[in-house]
């Protein structure tokens, strides 16, 4: 009976794989942080359920941005740095050159995750491209993200609408940290960040985001 169900699940999911469309990988480079959050807002709207997936590796200029339900008093002293409240989940972040933003804009029950599972499939696609660079790298139950020792390494941060996720993953590659010790990063004050070049990992953007690719289409679609 068992060995039955098995194949059955196993046919199923095969059946799945192959209805499901390939997704689209985007390498867009440096880019305006406002006009690419309405990019993603729209593409969430006009998407349909046979509309692929899609994951977006960029960087940002230097921008603050808060969470929905994020307080102003974790940002200390923003100075000349633009300021932009935003509709993802989280606190208060940075992100700025040198740091590789990626948007997975996936539809979450297509893809077999839950929220949760969305978040935990960010984290482990980190832990495991860090590995390869012999960097050992955690997540912490309570809070999100991905933590070299007691420093973070990544942030996340998504939104969930009409059954699909955008906004992601900000992973430190080799950037200014200074603009962090302007704010309470991710609402946590003391929180200091970390950054793959100084951890004997890439220190280039490009090269991260080659690396990361592989573990994130494996984490966010493994189950689909």
């Amino acid at each position: 009976m068992n060995a039955a169900v098995d194949a059955a699940d196993l046919c199923m999911s095969a059946v799945a794989a192959a209805a499901r469309p390939a997704p689209i990988i985007r390498h867009l480079g440096r880019v305006d942080y406002g006009s690419t959050w309405r990019a993603m807002q729209r593409l969430t709207d006009e998407r349909s359920a046979a509309s692929p997936d899609e994951i977006w590796f960029l960087e940002h200029a230097p921008i603050f941005t808060l969470g929905m339900s994020a307080r102003r008093a974790h940002l200390i002293a923003p100075g000349d740095i633009p300021v932009l409240q935003i509709d993802r989940g989280g606190q208060v972040t940075y992100h700025g050159p040198g740091q590789l933003v990626v948007y997975p804009l996936v539809d979450l029950k297509r893809a077999r995750l839950s929220v949760r599972d969305l978040v935990s499939a960010l984290e482990n696609a980190v832990i495991a491209c860090a590995a390869e660079f012999d960097i050992h790298a955690h997540s912490r139950p309570q809070a999100p993200g991905v933590y070299v020792g007691e420093r973070k390494l990544a942030s996340v941060g998504i939104r969930i609408r009409r059954g699909s996720s955008y906004h992601g993953l900000a992973l430190n590659v080799q950037m200014d940290l200074e603009p962090f010790s302007r704010i309470d990063p991710c609402g946590c004050p003391g929180l200091r960040m970390t950054q793959l070049a100084d951890l004997g990992g890439p220190g280039c953007v490009t090269a991260a985001a080659r690396a990361l690719e592989p573990h994130l289409l494996r984490t966010l679609f493994a189950r689909g």
